[in-house]
């Protein structure tokens, strides 16, 4: 649109210029007016073909066309009267430009070109108006989208929002329940360990049961047979001395019986703890495992204050560790201390045996992971370290507490028991 109107403004213009010059040319007769002229004749055809074809099988076809042929007839009359002037005819183009021949080709274009520029104008506004309710129904369009978008931000937000609450409320659910569980790992963990501590103590008390029970039954009846045997070798020494060497072995046999019946009791309720305390009793039971596991052992014990459970549970520990080594260690040498540091009472059991890894022990070797339930239930700690050919090294700490003192027992005067309240 805009370059069918400007070729039509251009055509007025060339025409224009070109018949200004020509009479600037007939006033002055100088050939530097003629420039407009020639502008006009190299333009011109360009100028006029552009314009048919833009204008071309539409309803402004037949006006362009005549608006065109005035156009080249007028621009050759301007050429015919510049010839002429130059030839020296001056009646014959003073004849043509006094003529409204010419005027009237020039009004034509003219009235053309505005007619053209009309059209035009009235197009470019027709086409700008759509252009504006395009634009406003982009805008429209856009603010549409956009409170599309923010209603859908808001709806995701919301979404988002309550996501986020769920998964708090979840997270919240989740820790109570966690520490609900801890809680009961707790309570769990500290009934086991109650009923650890329980059947250890019933273990104990049973074995405490047997070995009176062996002692005051088995060991009466073994001595009372041991009585009689030496009653009838005294009756029938000289009289039949096949039948003395007979009650001599039993009387040996007697002897191995009561020997081991004072091994069973005493690896049941060792008499020397209770008797004489936890540094003699440990001598005792290191000096008679040397004995049977043919081992060196050396000791470093020192005494520290602590209750009867601590102390049992420290001899049952050494008792259980001596054993290990004996069975599995295949040490030669063994190391016991029993020291105090830091308010702890620290018990050192280590061997040079072949070792082995603690974390490979299968099920079923239940002897040190229940001692340590048992020291953990007086509230201290047991700790295994060993490595395949660095021997064995078993740490227990119990923390020092003396025996509870016996209540004093109130003492009743005689004169009290019974007497008859005053009067």
């Amino acid at each position: 649109r805009h370059q069918a109107r400007n070729d039509g403004l251009r055509l007025r213009e060339l025409l224009t210029d070109a018949e200004t010059a020509q009479r600037g040319y007939l006033l002055t007769g100088r050939d530097d007016y003629l420039a407009p002229i020639k502008l006009a004749e190299q333009e011109l055809p360009a100028v006029l073909s552009r314009l048919r074809g833009q204008y071309e099988s539409s309803e402004w076809e037949a006006l362009v066309v005549d608006a065109s042929r005035r156009a080249s007839e007028k621009l050759s009359e301007l050429q015919l009267v510049v010839k002429l002037y130059r030839e020296g005819q001056d009646t014959a183009w003073h004849g043509l430009v006094e003529s409204d021949i010419g005027r009237e080709k020039m009004q034509a274009v003219r009235d053309a070109v505005g007619q053209l520029d009309q059209h035009e104008l009235a197009q470019i506004a027709t086409e700008r108006d759509a252009v504006v309710r395009s634009l406003n129904y982009g805008r429209i369009g856009v603010h549409g989208l956009t409170l599309l978008s923010l209603f859908g931000l808001a709806i995701f937000l919301r979404r988002n929002e309550a996501l986020h609450a769920a998964r708090r409320g979840h997270a919240q659910e989740l820790a109570q329940e966690r520490d609900r569980l801890d809680r009961e790992v707790a309570r769990r963990t500290a009934e086991l360990t109650e009923l650890a501590h329980h059947l250890q103590t019933v273990r104990e008390d049973e074995r405490a049961h047997l070995a009176r029970e062996l002692h005051d039954e088995l060991g009466a009846l073994l001595t009372a047979a041991k009585l009689d045997v030496a009653r009838i070798r005294r009756m029938t020494k000289t009289a039949a001395p096949e039948i003395d060497e007979r009650l001599k072995h039993m009387s040996e046999l007697l002897d191995q019986g009561i020997a081991l019946k004072r091994r069973i009791i005493e690896d049941l309720r060792p008499s020397a703890l209770s008797n004489l305390g936890l540094i003699p009793a440990l001598e005792i039971l290191t000096q008679e495992f040397a004995q049977r596991s043919g081992l060196q052992l050396s000791l470093e014990l020192m005494e520290g204050p602590t209750d009867e459970a601590g102390r049992l549970a420290m001899y049952r520990l050494v008792q259980e560790a001596l054993t290990n080594v004996m069975r599995h260690a295949k040490a030669k040498h063994v190391r016991v201390s029993l020291a105090e540091a830091d308010g702890w009472l620290q018990l050192h059991i280590r061997d040079d045996g072949q070792g082995f890894n603690p974390e490979a022990v299968g099920a079923g070797h239940h002897g040190l992971l229940g001692m340590r339930y048992r020291i953990e239930s007086l509230g201290g700690t047991l700790q295994l370290l060993s490595a395949p050919g660095r021997g064995t090294l078993v740490l227990a700490r119990l923390p020092m507490r003396e025996d509870p003192e016996p209540e004093p027992v109130a003492v009743t005067a005689p004169g009290e028991l019974g007497s008859p309240s005053p009067s």
